[in-house]
């Protein structure tokens, strides 16, 4: 099992002078402190408009902060959005590579595509072509980290002519390629298409398995056709996660902000929204139904589970860890920043599960690992032996760029 922080950048309103910037400042220290602690990824979101539930526009700044901030821990776009309208594929070809190299190799490539009206209309796009626009876009902007030159393409969404797209990445042929899931059919598009699924629902350890046993049966099969140039077969949920040693002091700093995070997302989706008056947190504090007081009561008592699993003691999550192990899961990436739990919270959080649980499960996976690596590496052979595959171009069938000016004029301009 390997482990990730995940940030979508919350800020709850009301807003003071400096609140975004110690947001910022407070996350990269979070990052920082991942490393050191051992943890494996650090995951950015990328949201656009979504006021109070993420300030995360521009991962690609953030994600380079960290990567100079760290030595080890991986940085991934936990998604990019590769929807040319949001990023035309060339520019996200150059970030994704630029990221890997000033992260000697650490770059994650998670692809997606929105899903609130906010984001999707505010950079024209129909909702009802976003899937087939991202997977289009995500497998090209493979193909321009692969391919010197890249012969160009057309489609009714987009084209882009011959051009050798510099620099290239690190990673060969190019980093990880993820996809955001929400359901057991993105579960089954992200394997269709070789890529890592990061699972950003919450669901039961049943669901958890039924999703990882699609996931898998189809990285199997041939179904699987790649949409970049490897196959990355890596399955990530998302868990909600505050610890203490004591289980009231754990649901008190972690569950009001996991509940904002599920709540806030529903609203944006489901509800109309007037730009810049936002009252989400407002809202949710009006409408929460179940206080921690009733809740750490419950827990007490030994009644039915009423908080997220992933909020209570070490103990507590070494079995959420197991659970999600035997489901066949690859990686827990922890919502640890979310609502307005603070920064004090989430490191003693991080630095309790690095000292009394992570050293059981990081004992492990290298064994782990190098196992299913030996297993999958027939199917994943016999899936890239599928991929249909630009033709590279002929050195006499590149296209010659002609110049902006004549040389003629150039010469007299220099000489001027």
């Amino acid at each position: 099992m390997e482990f990730g922080v995940f940030y979508e950048l919350q800020l709850p309103k009301p807003w003071n002078e400096g609140d975004e910037h110690k947001l910022f400042q407070e996350a990269l220290e979070q990052v920082e402190l991942a490393d050191r602690l051992g943890i494996d990824y650090a995951w950015a979101v990328e949201h656009h408009f979504l006021e109070e539930y993420s300030h995360c526009g521009s991962p690609e700044v953030f994600l380079a902060a960290a990567a100079g901030r760290t030595k080890n821990i991986k940085v991934g776009h936990g998604i990019r959005q590769v929807i040319p309208n949001y990023n035309h594929p060339a520019r996200t070809a150059e970030g994704i590579a630029a990221l890997d190299l000033v992260s000697s190799g650490r770059a994650q490539f998670g692809i997606g595509e929105g899903a609130t009206r906010l984001e999707l209309h505010g950079f024209g796009i129909p909702a009802k072509e976003k899937r087939a626009m991202a997977l289009e876009a995500a497998e090209q902007v493979a193909n321009m980290m692969t391919m010197t030159p890249y012969p160009g393409f057309e489609s009714e969404h987009w084209s882009f002519p011959c051009r050798n797209v510099v620099p290239k990445p690190l990673q060969k042929p190019h980093p990880p390629m993820w996809m955001a899931c929400t359901n057991r059919d993105t579960i089954k598009v992200a394997a269709k298409n070789g890529v890592g699924a990061l699972a950003f629902s919450f669901v039961d350890i049943e669901e958890a398995k039924t999703w990882a046993d699609i996931y898998y049966d189809i990285i199997k099969s041939e179904e699987c056709v790649p949409i970049g140039h490897s196959v990355n077969a890596n399955i990530a949920m998302v868990s909600a996660f505050s610890l203490d040693h004591d289980r009231a002091t754990a649901i008190r700093q972690g569950q009001e902000g996991f509940e904002f995070f599920s709540f806030a997302m529903r609203k944006l989706v489901a509800e109309d929204t007037v730009p810049g008056r936002t009252k989400i947190w407002e809202e949710f504090q009006s409408l929460r139904k179940v206080g921690d007081d009733e809740m750490i009561d419950a827990a007490m008592k030994g009644r039915d589970l009423m908080h997220a699993p992933g909020i209570g003691t070490p103990d507590d999550f070494r079995d959420h860890i197991r659970n999600y192990e035997d489901a066949g899961v690859d990686q827990i990436i922890f919502l640890q920043q979310a609502g307005r739990n603070t920064h004090e919270q989430i490191c003693n959080s991080l630095n309790l599960f690095a000292d009394e649980v992570l050293p059981e499960f990081k004992a492990k996976e290298a064994d782990r690992k190098a196992k299913k690596d030996a297993d999958l590496a027939p199917y994943i052979e016999a899936a890239l032996a599928r991929k249909k595959r630009m033709p590279e171009l002929a050195d006499d069938d590149i296209p010659v760029v002609r110049a902006s000016v004549k040389k003629a004029e150039f010469n007299r301009s220099d000489a001027a």
